[in-house]
């Protein structure tokens, strides 16, 4: 059934919505508070989410569409023909007559530039839908600048964690840089996570090569991950559990034998002053669990149960996990 905004009593439609939003995110970068109203109305309601997927299926195909055949869309089509089947003629009709307008198609295989960017507070999790129909999912305290060109989509990942979900381009390779490497990938859904000493790759679905500050890259398929240290060496592909990895993106904190120091650095991400431990036997002891990552305080009074440490708070508010 049809929404009941999109009807022909004068108001605004949802398909007229997305094509104003479509039209601005061809256009120079947006500011923070634009995008968000942007991405709040996406969510509203799933109408608007398909509506602008439409949008995004008929620019990828007009795109590929000689200068002569894009014009002959903006004619009027013969009116004697029913309404609804010409719905999806007129809104190609009205994405490409803007688009002309606008001087967005000046040639074959020009996609429009977009640059944006994005980040998230202390325990805040963000979704981020951008103009070709990739998504990124971002962990706390996170920060992406996005830079689509003519044959590049160029993610930066300055800080944190995010989930990337990539619409498949051949022609425009998605290619994510973080530290001392970069992942390029042309559709595919992958994870990322810049940490002080090194990045870390672990691959969901699909295949991506990984690149350090050498020529060689290493292929990464779906199941594996890697990691880049500090010096730009990436180390060779291993087993992983994406779900585990990528736990955070429904709020959990999983820890299957992981040692202390690498629970308490996970915890610290989630924390407004950083949990360590007290010497390297307490952080050499493993955890097996699952936490909230909105409520790591209850990870806490839960340790010395588990393990034989104690939980104490130090003069500037912070924490030290010590044995007990």
């Amino acid at each position: 059934m049809m929404d009941t905004r999109d009807c022909a009593c004068g108001q605004t439609t949802v398909r007229d919505e997305a094509a104003r939003w479509f039209v601005r995110l061809q256009e120079p970068a947006m500011g923070d508070e634009e995008v968000q109203r942007f991405e709040a109305w996406l969510s509203e309601h799933p109408q608007h989410c398909d509506e602008f997927k439409i949008l995004q299926g008929l620019w990828t195909a007009a795109d590929r569409l000689p200068v002569k055949r894009l014009q002959a869309l903006c004619e009027t089509p013969p009116a004697r023909r029913k309404r609804q089947p010409l719905m999806r003629y007129a809104v190609a009709a009205s994405i490409v007559a803007v688009a002309l307008g606008l001087g967005l198609f000046s040639g074959l295989n020009h996609p429009a530039a977009y640059t944006a960017e994005y980040s998230t507070a202390l325990g805040e999790r963000r979704h981020v839908a951008l103009p070709d129909g990739s998504v990124i999912d971002m962990n706390s305290r996170s920060r992406v600048q996005v830079r689509y060109e003519k044959n590049r989509r160029a993610i930066e990942l300055t800080e944190g964690e995010a989930m990337f979900s990539v619409e498949h381009d051949t022609s425009r390779p998605f290619v994510v840089e973080a530290g001392n490497g970069k992942v390029t990938v042309t559709g595919t859904r992958f994870d990322v996570r810049r940490d002080p000493t090194q990045t870390r790759v672990a691959v969901e679905q699909g295949t991506v090569k990984v690149q350090g500050q050498g020529a060689d890259f290493i292929t990464v398929t779906a199941g594996l991950g890697t990691r880049i240290d500090a010096q730009g060496v990436v180390a060779a592909a291993y087993a992983i559990n994406p779900e585990e990895l990528t736990a955070w993106r429904s709020g959990k904190l999983v820890f299957n034998n992981a040692s202390l120091s690498e629970v308490v650095a996970e915890v610290s991400r989630y924390r407004a002053k950083p949990l360590t431990v007290g010497n390297d036997k307490v952080g050499n002891l493993r955890l097996t669990s699952v936490f909230k990552s909105d409520n790591t305080d209850a990870l806490l009074k839960a340790l010395p149960s588990i393990l034989p440490v104690a939980v104490r708070t130090l003069d500037d508010g912070s924490q030290e996990i010590i044995s007990n």
